[in-house]
């Protein structure tokens, strides 16, 4: 059973969190020139924005690229300034840190600059959007803010709100084998089938071209919940706090160098 997802010309790169080292190398050599292309560091997510953005800034600069500035958007710096949306328009890379993921929503949905992001996502075959942990969450058009332990296998111990939009039927979950958080996104899955589950590992990503090629990178375990065979669940049936259940959820356990269509819902193998 084949699925649409809305083609994009950019590219998008998510960790599960953890030591971010080789991601951001990673971003740095996809830069296309270093010495011109703008890097914005998005702290809306961050407990201290001021010492988050100064040390991206200067991670990105110890990789060689020059044109690196710290872009806030918070209680106390408005989304659609004018200074906001010329910047996004000219940016080649957009990193949004760890944190609280709910911040980005709070400060970034239905915003002008959020609508920017998407259009240059969709058009522009040189631009890239990145995030870690919360960054990474919040990437899909809706993401898992609540859900712990026995409680979000059970009808309401699971709470969604909104991303950014960037992928329309996913979720992203981040620290994932980590936290034990395969609970929450196989509810939220059996929720919405069409929406494919990602769990990221620490240390461990994805980067996803043109809106559904997914090739995972890192140390550790991506899994993916596909509810698109799901059959028989009682979430229509069941009051609150009882337990959820349903048939043939299909999970895939993968490793860097492996890859993900998110239209035809298949792994490709690495050639041996």
């Amino acid at each position: 059973m084949a699925h649409s997802s809305t083609l994009a010309r950019g590219t998008l790169v998510a960790l599960g969190g953890g030591d971010d080292d080789e991601m951001l190398a990673m971003l740095a050599d996809m830069v296309p020139n270093p010495a011109t292309t703008r890097v914005e560091i998005v702290t809306t997510a961050a407990p201290e924005p001021g010492r988050s953005g100064k040390a991206y800034v200067n991670a990105f600069r110890e990789l060689g690229c020059e044109q690196v500035h710290h872009l806030r958007i918070d209680e106390r710096h408005p989304a659609d300034t004018p200074a906001h949306l010329e910047r996004l328009q000219q940016a080649g890379l957009v990193f949004f840190t760890g944190g609280d993921q709910e911040r980005i929503t709070e400060f970034w949905d239905k915003t002008q600059v959020q609508a920017i992001l998407l259009e240059r996502y969709r058009q522009d075959e040189n631009f890239v959007v990145a995030g870690t942990s919360a960054g990474a969450a919040v990437i899909p058009s809706c993401m898992i803010v609540e859900g712990h332990g026995a409680r979000s296998l059970t009808k309401g111990g699971l709470r969604t709100t909104n991303g950014l939009g960037l992928l329309p039927e996913m979720y992203i979950d981040q620290h994932f084998a980590e936290r034990g958080r395969f609970n929450r996104l196989a509810h939220a899955v059996l929720q919405h089938p069409i929406r494919l589950g990602l769990g990221l590992g620490q240390e461990t990503g994805v980067i996803i071209r043109q809106g559904h090629e997914v090739e995972v990178f890192g140390d550790g375990v991506v899994i993916v919940v596909d509810g698109s065979h799901l059959r028989e669940s009682n979430l229509g049936r069941i009051g609150r706090g009882e337990p959820v259940s349903g048939q043939d959820l299909r999970v895939h356990l993968l490793v860097s160098g492996q890859r993900f269509d998110l239209r035809s819902r298949q792994v490709h193998n690495p050639a041996q």
